[in-house]
């Protein structure tokens, strides 16, 4: 079993920050890729950032710049900076983890989502 859980949402005017993170824990052997993705009311999930095991990311183009993804394999968390955050940015942010377990089979992770709201 495994389990991923969020922290780091709320509610921040246009212009503020804020600091996601995601732990897992449980039946870990090994993470791979982590990431971010986004799904505003309406709209489909799309990719924010991920980092992969090496450390290299990747962004959404629109987020460069603004937001950065980390990760702290000691911990098992992904986190995301989010920096001079705008209403469009509004989202239920969720993160996605790739475990693998001693058996050495990988499955993707979902975490439960955390509300970002940007308004002034």
């Amino acid at each position: 079993q495994v389990e991923l859980v969020e922290s780091g949402g709320g509610l921040v005017q246009p212009g503020e920050s804020l600091r996601l993170s995601c732990a897992a824990s449980g039946s870990i052997f090994s993470i791979n890729n982590m990431g971010w993705y986004r799904q505003a009311p309406g709209k489909q999930r799309e990719l924010v950032a991920v980092i992969f095991r090496g450390g290299s990311t990747n962004y959404a183009d629109a987020l460069k710049g603004r937001f950065t993804i980390s990760r702290d394999n000691t911990k098992n968390t992904v986190y995301l900076q989010m920096n001079s955050l705008k209403p469009e940015d509004t989202a239920v942010y969720y993160c996605y983890v790739e475990i693998r377990n001693r058996l050495g089979i990988s499955r993707g992770y979902w975490g439960q989502g955390t509300q970002v709201t940007v308004s002034s």
